[in-house]
């Protein structure tokens, strides 16, 4: 355990291997480094069978091995026109969106959509480690806080409850927490009112500012919940997701994961974050293998399906979340590979596979920032009509992913833009 705490403070990184009920499988978690955001140190994990943290180990540390040359964006490459932005930066996404429009696949909006597709058939789960890559991040962003219910209309999230008794009581509890923030806000207007200086001024205007966005934000959470409580009708979506998500975790794959403990439940959402849809697993594999084969290195994956609720989560401190209406990720057809620790031969190699895949229209793929390369995948192995591209163009919102996507890369870019 000491030792996995040093690894943690001296890389940035660690290796979160959470121990389910008796005899249960590992669900492994590697929170990445990912530059000045990341925290210095991630709590460690408890672990329930050091056979596999040390082989997650060994795939971590071949992963971040210093290569004795520039890496990420340090090193010199140049990006093939694949994998560069269109002329027009908002074609990337729409080509995305165009894909949905063309199959209407459906979107998670919360943890319980998510286990129900998954519970059909439509995801398949990508192992935490095999020869040929490892998780290296996935769910890094899920919270242990209980699980709630996506409410679309209201864009905010409401906890899942078994009963009214409980639905009124968590009402009681948000009730009274709004109290006490308006009591608070009443309190620091009136030290306000007394300060002199004005930096003390500016700090109290501050902290008054930041009082009343939580009791705003506080009142909203209430009055959704208020508007579950007592309508038989709506109460019934909490309880059944309730217990639709109590009985997924009590046995998923054979593992068993309890919902009153915040471990166990921070490692049921990153296990449900780690599925794809057949289509795109073949892909990410075929990837990884060719990676893995020339570098004798596993390719570290970041991200692969999202729900709604948990993408707006991202958005709050990753400018490079999608915000349109479908994310790619929320399709289950997109992972992202982590290049930070690459040289650069290993990224011309990976982004000449991925640019192959792209011109034989299996995939559309984007190098971004933050040391990511997105890869989407076609389900049909083609990519979607030019009508519904075109389409998606002219939808509202679609200029905006220009500023939420475009490279800001620090390598130097030869030759003319993609078009």
């Amino acid at each position: 355990m000491r030792q996995l705490q040093r690894m943690s403070k001296r890389t940035y990184s660690a290796i979160a291997i959470i121990s389910v009920l008796a005899a249960a499988a590992l669900v492994v978690v590697l929170a990445a480094r990912r530059g000045p955001a990341t925290p210095a140190s991630i709590e460690p994990p408890v672990i329930s069978n050091p056979n596999s943290v040390d082989l997650l180990r060994e795939a971590a540390s071949k992963i971040e091995e210093d290569r004795n040359e520039p890496v990420g964006r340090r090193a010199k490459v140049e990006i093939p026109l694949e994998l560069r932005h269109y002329s027009d930066h908002r074609r990337f996404l729409a080509v995305q969106t165009a894909e949905w429009e063309e199959h209407k696949f459906e979107i998670p909006h919360d943890f319980a959509q998510l286990a129900d597709q998954i519970s059909r058939g439509e995801l398949m789960e990508v192992k935490p480690l095999n020869d040929d890559y490892i998780l290296y991040g996935v769910g890094w962003k899920a919270t242990d806080e209980p699980l709630t219910h996506f409410d679309q209309a209201a864009g905010r999230s409401t906890p899942l409850i078994r009963n009214n008794a409980e639905c009124e009581a968590e009402r009681d509890r948000l009730t009274a927490n709004v109290t006490r923030l308006t009591e608070h806000i009443k309190d620091m207007r009136k030290q306000l009112a007394k300060a002199r200086g004005r930096g003390v001024r500016a700090g109290l205007s501050r902290q008054a500012r930041e009082a009343k966005e939580s009791a705003e934000s506080a009142a909203k959470e209430r009055d959704l919940l208020d508007s579950y409580c007592g309508n038989p009708r709506r109460l019934s979506i909490l309880t059944t997701e309730y217990e639709t998500l109590a009985k997924f975790a009590a046995n998923l794959a054979g593992d068993s994961y309890d919902p009153t403990s915040a471990a166990s439940l921070r490692a049921f959402k990153v296990r449900l974050l780690s599925f794809l849809r057949p289509e795109a697993k073949t892909v990410l594999e075929q990837i990884a293998h060719g990676y893995k084969k020339e570098f004798n290195r596993p390719l570290p994956i970041t991200s692969l399906v999202r729900t709604e609720e948990y993408q707006r989560h991202l958005r709050e401190t990753n400018r490079s979340a999608a915000a349109n209406a479908t994310p790619p990720h929320t399709m289950g057809l997109a992972f992202d590979v982590y290049y930070h620790f690459m040289s650069a031969a290993e990224q011309s190699f990976l982004m000449a596979e991925i640019g192959r895949m792209k011109d034989a229209g299996r995939i559309e793929a984007l190098r971004e920032t933050r040391d990511h390369i997105h890869v989407f995948v076609f389900a049909d192995g083609k990519p979607p009509r030019e009508d519904l591209i075109v389409a998606s163009l002219a939808k509202p919102g679609a200029a905006g992913f220009k500023e939420k996507h475009a490279s800001r890369n620090a390598v130097r870019l030869r030759g003319k833009p993609a078009s």
